[in-house]
């Protein structure tokens, strides 16, 4: 793997790391609703979604 892809996957788990903290969570634990779905989890899997598909890419370059 070259160093850019690993600078890459390093660079998006500390900002999952930072969206996936408690105090960004607190931000979301509100009694609102998107959809049907409380706030919290749709930013869960939404970010978790996003994750994937950004390493998806990332990775996806690298097997080119």
């Amino acid at each position: 793997m070259k160093k850019r892809h690993q600078q890459k996957l390093i660079i998006l788990s500390l900002i999952l790391w930072v969206l996936f903290n408690f105090p960004v969570l607190f931000i979301f634990n509100v009694q609102d609703q998107i959809l049907g779905v409380p706030i919290i989890y749709f930013y869960i899997f939404s970010i978790g979604f996003v994750s994937v598909t950004v390493s998806y890419l990332i990775l996806n370059k690298h097997f080119e």
